[in-house]
């Protein structure tokens, strides 16, 4: 039995379902057609707005390394570090839509058979910016994109009605997607925040507004690490520093738990995954908890920017894996999609020890976690 790659997702027939993320290596024309050259099924570009945006000065995006024989976090250069996370403070694509009309148009016509999502994003104060979402949405589609993502995520816009600060707002999550699917002849997807208590909300949200699927997640918010010797944070402008995101490796058990939140409460819904994807492996986690695609950044940013061995270790990755569990019939996406989501239970329902009392991971006769002895 031969081996299938391609995939549906929102309606859109996709060649295979790994996607680059809204990120820097989205940020330009041509960087997504290397992209769409190095074999990503789809793109989903940098965060457009209505109106350019100013970014921080000096570097937007640095990577944290750890120390293979210590406890060692630093983003020095060095031998002997493995990657650990990526952290940026970087806004919005700083190129208006203006900007974005003719090349999103010239992109789609390069490769037509690749999958453009546009990533987009305004205020949601007032009537007037619900409007700008709805500009942003028919220029795009007019372009001849093939979905728009909402960043209902960007863990660090100042504006109150913006970013992650929609994304923790049940009622903006659904007013804004709302007010989207009124003009959109394209599938919507959201991206939500992971910076919440109970994601599923704000997911059952976005659906009731009409979203097509969730994207999630988001990085995480953070700050970078201050220097021992010097005491300055390892990334700042002129000695400050502003909440960022953290996102790559370190990321990926904390994603997979709010996305498990999501897949296990609306199963017949769809979701695409983010955070710490780097291998077929990683991706596997999402694609067993219910998802229909993997969106990747930091990995791909590591690699050419735009992850052409990524995108060639994950193509090969789920060949390999089709093929061996080809006895069990499997030979796309579908057949194994959301086998594990069914094993994620509260907490009361993990099986204890086979004994009459339970204390909670402790002797009876102690108080506490633990003993110090003498």
């Amino acid at each position: 039995m031969s081996t299938d790659l391609t995939t549906t997702f929102t309606g859109i027939r996709l060649q295979n379902p790994f996607l680059l993320s809204s990120a820097p290596p989205t940020e330009s024309e041509s960087n997504i057609l290397r992209a769409f050259e190095a074999g990503w099924g789809g793109v989903v570009t940098k965060t457009i707005g209505l109106h350019p945006v100013v970014n921080v000065k000096g570097a937007k995006t640095k990577f944290l390394r750890a120390d293979a024989d210590s406890y060692k976090l630093s983003m020095k250069k060095r031998p002997n570090s493995a990657l650990h996370s990526s952290w940026n403070w970087e806004l919005i694509s700083d190129k208006p839509l203006d900007w974005w009309i003719g090349r999103l148009s010239r992109i789609k016509k390069a490769y037509p058979e690749h999958i453009l999502v546009a990533s987009i994003m305004a205020g949601s104060g007032n009537d007037k910016e619900l409007n700008n979402w709805q500009t942003l949405t028919k220029a795009c589609q007019d372009e001849g994109a093939d979905a728009v993502e909402l960043n209902f995520s960007c863990p660090h816009m100042d504006r109150v009605d913006m970013g992650s600060n929609v994304g923790k707002d049940k009622v903006l999550c659904s007013v804004v997607t709302q007010a989207v699917k009124e003009v959109a002849r394209i599938p919507v997807w959201v991206k939500l925040t992971p910076s919440t208590t109970d994601i599923a909300q704000e997911a059952e949200a976005s659906f009731r507004g009409g979203a097509d699927a969730i994207s999630s997640s988001n990085t995480y918010p953070s700050l970078p690490l201050i220097d021992a010797d010097s005491l300055e944070f390892e990334m700042n402008v002129e000695g400050y520093v502003s909440p960022g995101g953290l996102g790559g490796p370190a990321i990926l058990p904390q994603s997979l738990a709010k996305m498990a939140q999501m897949t296990s409460r609306f199963p017949d819904k769809e979701f695409s995954g983010i955070g710490g994807i780097a291998t077929f492996e990683h991706a596997l986690n999402y694609f067993l908890l219910g998802c229909g695609t993997a969106q990747v950044c930091t990995a791909a940013m590591l690699d050419q920017a735009i992850g052409p061995n990524v995108i060639r270790g994950l193509l090969d990755g789920m060949t390999a894996f089709l093929e061996k569990y080809a006895d069990k019939g499997w030979n796309c996406l579908e057949d194994f999609r959301g086998l594990r989501r069914s094993r994620i239970v509260p907490h009361s329902q993990i099986k204890r020890p086979e004994q009459l009392e339970y204390h909670g991971g402790y002797e009876e006769e102690h108080e506490g976690y633990a003993v110090v002895s003498s």
